[in-house]
């Protein structure tokens, strides 16, 4: 599976673009259509997932859904636990705590991550906005704790990090 970060947006926002064999996957299309159309170029969109609905992370949904006709897929309409989406299998996790309906999506085969905004390197997603719960955050970090330590941790702002080095580093953790 190859994987492409375009960052969108005042709030640099990671969009993420999972590739294999021939299909595409989208994951935060947070702002900047045109942006995220000119790195899609010609491949096929199979679907469009949101970690979660802050605005930072669906400003160019509706140009999207318009202009490639695809399914999005979010904490509504996943099962939590295994998912498939064409080429693409993945798990499913709800990791609330910095908003309710906020998920994390993981590759298994790949061992890596997608994680929204609730995980950054170093720290995690703000629990005072609406929506957030500190309680709701550390019941989703330890849930998170039980897979690899390698897993390759993709979030919604910054650069990527390990969960090992969340585990030994991140003082929430």
């Amino acid at each position: 599976m190859k994987i492409e970060n375009i960052v969108v947006g005042m709030l640099e926002t990671n969009c993420y673009l999972l590739e294999k064999t021939d299909q595409v996957l989208v994951i935060d299309p947070g702002e900047e259509f045109n942006k995220i159309k000119k790195a899609i170029n010609n491949r096929k969109i199979i679907g469009i997932i949101i970690t979660h609905y802050h605005i930072d992370h669906i400003g160019a949904l509706e140009e999207l859904k318009q202009n490639y006709n695809v399914p999005v897929y979010d904490y509504s309409n996943l099962q939590e636990g295994i998912n498939t989406i064409g080429n693409f299998t993945f798990e499913m996790i709800r990791t609330p705590g910095h908003k309710e309906d906020l998920i994390s999506i993981y590759f298994k085969k790949n061992n890596v991550m997608f994680v929204g905004d609730f995980i950054f390197r170093g720290t995690v997603g703000r629990t005072d906005l609406e929506g957030g719960n500190i309680i709701e955050m550390k019941k989703s970090i330890e849930k998170i704790k039980k897979y690899p330590s390698e897993t390759i941790i993709y979030p919604g702002h910054g650069p990527s990090t390990t969960l090992g080095e969340e585990i030994k580093y991140n003082l929430y953790f």
